[in-house]
């Protein structure tokens, strides 16, 4: 691939998170990748590599370029993972990934109610896991930074002087025990009410050490807002103790294939069919994956049509 040609590819990618792909002239998958910014990384391809020297003799191998664009960064980290965990390509160093895969825990008791991170999931009575997520420090964060908007150590009935002082402190309540719970679990879904609340809580205490020169202590609240964003963003090509599924997308004579096994989508397949041979395949896709799927159809053509000009 020239230069010029790893910009035409890059010119119909779009600034958002995504994984990509290179192929050689034979078709063989020779790189996985995952992106911030599609657009942005794939043209770096056809600059000096300065930051990857190990992969500049793979640029000139390089004859076709394909890519799933992903709703969050975190979707795309785990969706290359998955990949080269079922298939490694020749300059790709791992198979998988580096980061540690992890899961939050809120456990409830009459008592008390905490927060911790885990690296399996947890299945007992009292105790809620979310995740997977990728990454155990971001986790970590995300976890550090729900405590020290909630307070939660600090909610216990049976609390010794220290944590008394504390809870006092930060008007944390044993009766606000349960709201409280309730609000990480809610942020740990989702759902956009609580996330709001608690990012203008983390907020409003990274400001106020800005505002008092603890530029250490602002920077330390503002990677927990950061790993917050990160475990709860869009993310569902890993899921525990998921279906089996098919995902597909059709347009302009190219298919897109995505298999779902065990939970995680790890097979990525494109090929140019006809509407009716595409048919069947796509009456299978759920619909929640419908807009996922036709997405990464139309990428396909536009990046086959940017390599035939």
């Amino acid at each position: 691939m020239t230069t010029d040609a790893a910009s035409r590819a890059a010119a119909v990618l779009p600034t958002t998170p995504g994984v990509y792909r290179f192929r050689d002239d034979r078709g063989r998958a020779i790189y996985v990748g995952r992106a911030a910014d599609l657009r942005h990384r794939v043209a770096s391809y056809g600059g000096g590599l300065s930051d990857r020297p190990h992969l500049r003799r793979m640029v000139a191998q390089i004859a076709r370029v394909e890519a799933l664009p992903c709703d969050s960064a975190h979707e795309a980290a785990w969706l290359e993972r998955n990949i080269l965990v079922t298939a490694k390509p020749r300059w790709n160093r791992v198979r998988g990934g580096l980061e540690v895969p992890s899961y939050i825990t809120l456990t409830r008791t009459t008592t008390t109610a905490r927060l911790a991170v885990a690296h399996t999931p947890v299945a007992s009575g009292g105790v809620l896991t979310f995740g997977p997520y990728l990454g155990g420090t971001r986790t970590r964060l995300a976890v550090d930074g729900l405590d020290r908007v909630l307070g939660l150590a600090y909610a216990g009935d049976r609390l010794g002087g220290f944590d008394r002082d504390m809870a006092r402190v930060r008007g944390v309540r044993a009766e606000d025990r349960s709201v409280r719970a309730e609000l990480a679990a809610d942020s740990l879904t989702r759902d956009p009410t609580a996330l709001a609340v608690v990012t203008e809580l983390l907020v409003a205490q990274r400001d106020a050490a800005a505002a008092a020169l603890a530029f250490e202590a602002a920077a330390r609240v503002q990677a927990e807002i950061e790993a917050l964003v990160w475990v709860t963003a869009e993310q569902k090509v890993t899921v525990d103790d998921g279906p089996d599924v098919v995902v597909a997308g059709w347009h302009d004579g190219v298919l897109v294939r995505l298999e779902i096994r065990g939970g995680r989508m790890n097979h990525w397949h494109q090929r140019e069919v006809s509407a009716r041979a595409a048919a069947a395949t796509l009456s299978a896709t759920p619909p929640r994956w419908v807009g996922f799927a036709d997405r990464a159809a139309r990428q396909a053509v536009a990046l086959r049509d940017a390599a035939g000009r």
